[in-house]
């Protein structure tokens, strides 16, 4: 039975379709963000470079309190459907709409792919998965995701050197609709189920937001604003330090970073998430300070490892973490508020890194330090916590 905690069987059937369905939707977007920047100068609009994250990420986080409500009401598969049919659309559009203002707009409803499915992926994998392996599976998954992210950019890259940027925007909506018909063959884990209604639509306070986690949404927000400035300041540096392939740095983070997750989630397994993401918190701050520095394409390659290496202990980690934090019949919720709380720092480091810069690139080290500092503000608020628990375990024995 899906979720049965007696069952320390990790690799099910479910469990595998799920992890090649989720690869594919994650190549599905991530084929064309080295793209976008280009692709959005050529329609003219150089100066808007920092919307191309942040207005994915600002849809994601606002339909998080949708899809965790509707992950936990009408089930995970109709949710995940969701979310993988807002990339078949968006891959469609994309060359049909061929503006700055059109170009804008579709990016606002990519965001709907990775508010939906993520969250219900991540509720799906905590019902089937033993609850001594839980991040371990964090771990495959986020692995499964990493190869689609690492492959599909390279690719995307060379469909647009030989047949154009629309040729890869298909692609990409071919991508998501293989992702869809494995889908298809999942079977529904959640046990209760509710029929649709458009009353489940409105979210109350408690629907949007899971206090039992915010130590976890304090971390993800200061260690994960790195990640935006990454996404938004790296193919720019790429360029500057002539780095032939704008998609090497990505190939180069998701190869580390899935060297990482084999591993990662069963060490926090067994001897506890929190030491793990403070482990994994130090990794980031020093990637980011290797890319301030990186005058060298050797540094940019460093750097660019070096932040694999860290998001691949981190997520598992904190995944997993808030699966433990919140209440067993509410993972969709405590999954969603993880999930706003990682747009929230991916697109107000992609906001505020890209309007910052600008085409001024001799700013670009200092968003690498300020990310830095900020990262290790989170690591010195989660280990304070730390200290904090074990005071008062102490004082109760």
């Amino acid at each position: 039975m899906p979720g049965d905690r007696n069952d320390q069987k990790l690799f099910t059937g479910p469990f595998l379709l799920l992890s090649l369905s989720h690869a594919l939707f994650a190549g599905s977007f991530n084929m064309m963000i080295p793209e976008l920047p280009n692709y959005l100068r050529s329609l003219g609009g150089g100066q808007y470079i920092g919307l191309i994250i942040a207005l994915f990420t600002l849809t994601a986080g606002a339909s998080r309190p949708f899809s965790g409500k509707l992950a936990d009401t009408i089930g995970r598969i109709p949710v995940m459907y969701f979310g993988v049919a807002a990339c078949i659309i968006c891959g469609i559009l994309y060359p049909i709409w061929h503006t700055v203002i059109g170009f804008l707009i579709i990016r606002f409803l990519h965001g709907f792919s990775t508010g939906f499915k993520p969250t219900a992926s991540t509720a799906y994998v905590a019902d089937v998965a033993p609850l001594l392996r839980r991040a371990e599976a964090m771990g495959i998954m986020g692995i499964c995701a990493s190869i689609g992210s690492s492959a599909s950019p390279p690719i995307g890259s060379w469909i647009v050197k030989n047949w154009g940027h629309n040729a890869m925007f298909y692609t990409s909506s071919v991508m998501a609709m293989l992702s869809m018909i494995i889908l298809i063959q999942l079977p529904e884990s959640l046990k209760e189920r509710q029929k649709f209604k458009p009353s489940l639509l409105k979210v109350s306070k408690e629907d949007i937001f899971d206090p039992l986690i915010i130590p976890v949404v304090i971390v993800m927000i200061a260690s994960y604003f790195s990640y935006g400035v990454v996404l938004t300041l790296c193919s720019d540096l790429s360029d500057q330090l002539q780095v032939g392939n704008r998609a090497l740095y990505f190939t180069l983070f998701t190869i580390s970073s899935i060297s990482t997750r084999f591993f990662a989630g069963k060490i926090a397994d067994r001897i506890g998430r929190v030491p793990v993401i403070l482990f994994s918190i130090w990794v980031l701050i020093i990637s980011m300070l290797i890319f301030a520095n990186a005058h060298e394409k050797h540094l940019f390659y460093i750097g660019s490892i070096f932040f694999g290496l860290g998001v691949g202990i981190f997520f598992p980690a904190i995944s997993a973490w808030t699966i433990d934090l919140g209440e067993e019949d509410k993972r969709g919720r405590a999954m969603a508020t993880m999930y706003i709380s990682l747009e929230v720092a991916i697109g107000s480091g992609a906001f505020i890194s890209g309007s910052y810069v600008g085409n001024d690139t001799h700013k670009v080290s200092i968003m690498f330090y300020f990310s830095a500092a900020l990262a290790f503000l989170g690591w010195m608020y989660l280990y304070w916590r730390q200290r904090k628990e074990k005071v008062i375990m102490i004082s109760e024995d």
